[in-house]
């Protein structure tokens, strides 16, 4: 296999450029996504749970994607096909490899298979890098990123991103693990935050041995994350957008105490585990083999289906997958899209004909689902849509 066709690879592209968190092309391939091959390099314990994985393709080539993104691995166990989605923890600023960091899991099918036999030298089967939780859809110039347990993953990625690429980013990461011997990256997080002044770097701990030591350049609190001990460790909340990212309880009750702290929502960002098994469902469904890919290249015979939106006297085509807001911001449509990540609610509106499916309802209450409002950023057609704004 001479190409490896991830929609991020096999094009060698200038380095992004400091100071901005440029754009990159995350076009999809023209047959739909294809399952491609990565060879695992290397692979390390973070903790005693927890392993990162290093993968390069066949041959040196740069790999392109936005930090924060995930990726969805596809792999054949007991003679079925399983696919699950891990966030990149590396860095397009570091192109030539990708990384991702899995913990064992009760129950957890494919990445308890992944620690126990996947060796370096070994092949695996990916489809594209996506995910709308990034840097580049969701610039900023103050960051917090606030994570628990390997939902420090997106937020590991971003912060090397940022390091790398921007002189004196203005980032505070506040991560929450059971205890110091949980804290995935500590090693390398430790390293950023001695070297990067602008780097603030917290812990929220649930409990900790008395003689523990950081280095003077990192805080920590005992407990769970509060209002309280966020206001403390990160005096200037109000004024930074935040990245959130861990277990459904804990982002849950992070946006309780944001809110507690009139934090404007509009400018809280989070990544769903749920959502990203959803669009590498998605994903897998459309994929093709490269082999298979070519034969219908060839035949012509591979194409996404398409859906008409309409919203008034406009209309617009849309492929699958593509989301109502992609639709109405194409025709220039006025529409408010703060978090583009189904939290604000600022998109609603209203399907009054066809069929379409919802990753979030986060904001909608009972009534409004049944009348038929929807997120547009997390909403997709599956048949043609008359939309109302």
């Amino acid at each position: 296999m001479n190409a490896i066709d991830l929609s991020v690879m096999a094009r060698a592209k200038a380095l992004h450029k400091p100071k901005s968190v440029s754009p990159v092309d995350a076009e999809p391939a023209r047959n739909g996504p294809v399952l491609s091959e990565l060879v695992c390099t290397e692979r390390w314990n973070e903790t005693v749970d927890v392993v990162s994985f290093r993968f390069q393709a066949g041959e040196p080539m740069k790999f392109d994607y936005k930090p924060g993104q995930f990726m969805t691995f596809v792999l054949e166990i007991n003679g079925e096909q399983v696919c699950r989605s891990y966030t990149l923890s590396s860095s397009p600023s570091r192109p030539y490899s990708l990384m991702v960091t899995i913990k064992r899991v009760a129950g957890g099918l494919l990445s308890n298979y992944l620690i126990d036999h996947l060796q370096p030298g070994q092949r695996v089967r990916v489809l594209p890098p996506t995910g709308q939780f990034n840097l580049v859809d969701i610039p900023a110039t103050k960051y917090l990123f606030l994570s628990a347990g390997c939902g420090i993953t997106p937020m590991y990625s971003m912060s090397r991103y940022l390091t790398d690429t921007q002189i004196d980013a203005d980032i505070a990461f506040v991560h929450s693990a059971r205890s110091d011997a949980d804290i995935i990256f500590k090693s390398s997080l430790e390293t950023m935050a001695n070297r990067f002044n602008a780097f603030k770097l917290s812990y929220a701990l649930e409990s900790a041995a008395a003689s523990l030591l950081f280095s003077p350049k990192i805080s920590f609190d005992i407990g769970r994350l509060t209002a309280q001990m966020l206001q403390t460790l990160v005096p200037d909340v109000a004024e930074r957008t935040v990245y959130l990212c861990g277990p459904e309880p804990y982002m849950q009750a992070v946006k309780a105490l944001l809110a507690e702290l009139n934090f404007d929502m509009n400018r809280l960002h989070h990544e769903s585990f749920a959502t990203a098994e959803k669009a590498a469902r998605n994903q897998l469904m459309q994929a093709k083999s490269p082999t298979e890919a070519d034969e219908n290249s060839q035949a012509g015979a591979f194409t996404l289906p398409t859906f008409n939106l309409a919203i008034g006297d406009r209309s617009t085509r849309l492929t699958q997958g593509q989301s109502l807001l992609e639709g109405i911001e194409s025709e220039g449509l006025p529409i408010i899209a703060a978090c583009r990540s189904g939290v604000c609610g600022a998109c609603k509106c209203q399907v009054l004909e066809g069929e379409t499916v919802s990753t979030s309802v986060m904001t909608l209450n009972a009534a409004e689902i049944d009348a038929g409002f929807v997120l547009a950023c997390s909403t997709t057609l599956t048949s043609d849509v008359t939309l109302k704004l």
